[in-house]
């Protein structure tokens, strides 16, 4: 055995005694570019690590998240405003209207901006402060006459869950709306409330939600642009803070025939769009006419939104980002998405992405789904039934009955 080693040994001399020297320098080289290359791999790794994160948890960027881009911008063909190249107005009186000193901005959407405005008319009637919507002559949604919005708005503005249009007109570059003055959307309430909602309001909303859905609907209409950001709140320290309402009827379409009564035929454009890519249901984006049921699939994605405080389709970034986040919404099933969620949410979404394209929703059975959450609990229920005034009252009664009970209870015992 010694001599084998001794025989094994003297060769691995003579390898080492035959292979080229290295000199220092070229050792010092060899090494530095195995570190570059190190480098690389470790600063690629980190890029990936870098994207999966901002898939997972996009930052805020002024309102948006950075995996979506505003609503004016990218995600609807048809809700990119002109360009207003005219200041908005000190002062603003259109038809028969008060005039109103036009004070803070509200909000932007795609077809106008928001601004509240405050009455200087001594001896007018109507609120002290309103709702200015300017929207320029010149944006997609005028078409060379006053906005289409205008005439959704003449039909359904004042049913339930949708403002009132006060006055309406031109004044220099701009066609304007006097309306309501509402509270903090949805969207600001859930960004106030570290972007989640508890799963009693969220029912309540859902409630409330369908409620306004199904008004809107019996008027032949669908909303086309169902999102957080399009629900509102009634003003606060008034006895409409608790209602909801329904706002921005820019995309709305119909989806009854007036002439016939029927529903409108079925059509598909995939190379047209309409709503908001986060929100919109599987059917907007295959650029299939609107119905009923994309209202209601898109309400189901806002629900789990305000519930959850993300959907597993954002982040998505690029030209191509429709087509990821519909391909996203197709392979999420109802469970996925509502894995954390109580099962009525579940059954919720089970049901609205199932609905064909002229079938009549069941609203009451979708409220069904959320009632057994909410119970009696007027106090966060926001909802402006003769129901919930009933609850208010019951409980009221029940309580001065116990509180007698209990005096009656404790004098005899004294």
């Amino acid at each position: 055995r010694s001599a084998a080693r001794r025989a094994r040994e003297a060769q691995e001399n003579q390898a080492a005694a035959e292979a080229p020297v290295v000199p220092p320098a070229a050792r010092r080289r060899r090494a530095a570019r195995r570190q570059e290359a190190r480098g690389v791999r470790e600063a690629a790794a980190a890029e990936e690590e870098k994207a999966a994160a901002e898939e997972i948890a996009p930052a805020e960027v002024s309102g948006e998240r950075a995996g979506e881009e505003p609503m004016d911008d990218q995600d609807s063909a048809d809700k990119q405003a002109g360009e207003d190249a005219s200041p908005i107005p000190e002062t603003v009186q259109v038809a028969n209207s008060p005039r109103y000193k036009v004070e803070r901005k509200l909000g932007k959407g795609g077809f106008g901006q928001v601004y509240v405005g405050r009455r200087i008319s001594a001896n007018a009637a109507g609120a002290v402060e309103v709702a200015l919507k300017f929207e320029h002559k010149n944006s997609k949604g005028c078409n060379h006459g006053p906005p289409y919005e205008w005439q959704v708005y003449d039909i359904l503005g004042g049913i339930h869950g949708v403002p009132r249009v006060h006055y309406k007109g031109r004044q220099g570059d701009y066609f304007i709306m006097v309306m309501d003055m509402l509270g903090l959307s949805l969207w600001d309430a859930c960004s106030n409330n570290s972007h989640t909602m508890s799963v009693e309001m969220v029912a309540c909303i859902a409630i409330e939600a369908i409620s306004i859905l199904e008004k809107v609907h019996s008027k032949g209409y669908v909303h086309g642009d169902v999102k957080p950001e399009n629900f509102l709140l009634g003003p606060p320290g008034t006895p409409e803070e608790k209602k909801l309402f329904l706002v921005d009827l820019g995309l709305a379409t119909k989806w009854k025939d007036r002439s016939t009564g029927h529903h409108v035929e079925y059509d598909q454009r995939p190379d047209i769009f309409r709503g908001t890519v986060r929100y919109a249901s599987v059917h907007a984006h295959l650029g299939r006419i609107g119905s009923r049921r994309d209202d209601l699939e898109s309400l189901a994605y806002t629900l789990v939104f305000l519930l959850r405080g993300r959907l597993p389709w954002q982040g998505y970034q690029g030209e191509n980002k429709g087509f990821l986040v519909c391909k996203k919404k197709m392979c999420t099933s109802p469970e996925s998405l509502c894995s954390f969620c109580p099962q009525p949410f579940k059954e919720f979404v089970e049901y609205v992405v199932n609905l064909k394209f002229d079938e009549e929703p069941n609203y009451a059975k979708c409220i069904s789904l959320f009632d057994s959450i909410v119970g009696p609990n007027p106090d966060i229920r926001p909802i402006n039934t003769d129901g919930a005034q009933k609850v208010v009252l019951f409980f009221s009664l029940l309580f001065e009955n116990i509180a007698s009970v209990l005096l009656i209870s404790l004098a005899t015992s004294i």
